[in-house]
């Protein structure tokens, strides 16, 4: 725990938690961070309930009718993990805000760590890990994502990521600005600011329960990444269109000459079959991120909201009381 002695420039912290399948943990983590943290900073803690189907909604209310510096969030339905802390984030007050989740996989007690690199006069601290205790399967999928990002949002490779992070006010501010229905907050970071930096923090066994990480969670969020914050599936699309069809030009005149020099060679109707499919797939998917790009803007100007709050418990103005 960090010493009564040490000074820092952020005196309100908020912790944003989605919370999701947590009725067994979110209690208990909330009792550690108000002893981590609430002897050195105004704490709120902001519980966003994402439609989870236990009684975490339940647990989150009575926590936050027990302490006046938890603040509940329920939402009318499951929305994605990135729009309820889009949510968390439009409802905290604090000069800063931590993000994390609900499964003690980063320890509260590491949130110190974030939160002293945040003072020193960066936008935004990332965690990193020397070890990961994920599942192998969230664990790929995590690299897998970290490297499109890469490409997609010109993300520095050595930069991880992670879904422990802290945010200054000025960034919290610039990034909920953001109201369509399909957020995903790390690349509305990096399309906000460069003046990030990373934190080695420890990674824990999750406490309680199951991950709800899913392969379709995952396509979600690369589909997010991909419509909302670069248009370089649609330039992939039309070269790999121009290629197949420059390859196809240059066959043309290759089985045209090759004709001319063997009139009896048999006709490539394989060939000619293969070429068709490939052609007709690159054109199917073409139109397809052509249609995926559309829609979103459709759901967006039809007012497709980013998240709806049934109910809110002790929300408070930024730099205001409740």
């Amino acid at each position: 725990m960090r010493s009564p002695q040490a000074s820092s420039a952020l005196r309100r912290l908020s912790i944003v938690i989605p919370v999701y399948r947590g009725e067994q943990s979110v209690g208990p983590l909330c009792e550690r961070l108000a002893e981590h943290l609430g002897g050195v900073y105004e704490l709120e803690i902001v519980l966003v309930n994402d439609g989870s189907p236990d009684d975490s909604a339940a647990v989150c209310r009575k926590l936050a009718d027990e302490n006046a510096h938890i603040v509940f969030l329920d939402l009318a339905r499951n929305f994605g993990e990135h729009n309820a802390v889009m949510a968390g984030l439009a409802h905290a007050s604090g000069e800063g805000a931590v993000i994390m989740d609900d499964d003690f996989q980063n320890p509260p007690s590491e949130v110190i760590k974030l939160v002293e690199r945040l003072d020193q006069g960066v936008d935004v601290v990332f965690s990193r890990y020397d070890v990961k205790r994920h599942h192998w399967f969230r664990n790929l999928g995590s690299s897998f994502n970290n490297a499109v990002a890469s490409v997609m949002l010109k993300k520095p490779r050595d930069l991880y990521l992670s879904s422990f992070k802290a945010l200054n006010r000025f960034t919290i501010d610039e990034i909920t600005r953001y109201t369509g229905p399909y957020p995903y907050v790390d690349g509305l970071i990096l399309r906000t600011t460069r003046n990030y930096d990373t934190v080695l923090v420890r990674h824990d066994e999750r406490e309680e329960g199951r991950s709800s990480y899913t392969l379709r969670k995952l396509v979600r969020l690369w589909l997010n990444m991909f419509t909302n914050f670069s248009i370089l599936p649609l330039r992939v699309a039309s070269i790999a269109g121009l290629s197949f069809a420059a390859i196809g030009l240059v066959l043309a005149v290759a089985f045209a000459i090759e004709r001319l020099n063997n009139p009896d060679m048999a006709a490539g109707w394989a060939s000619l079959i293969c070429t068709l499919l490939i052609v007709a797939g690159v054109q199917l998917f073409a139109l397809g991120m052509i249609g995926e790009y559309l829609g979103r803007l459709f759901l967006k100007d039809n007012g497709s909201p980013q998240y709806v709050v049934r109910r809110s418990y002790n929300v408070r103005e930024p730099g205001g009381d409740a």
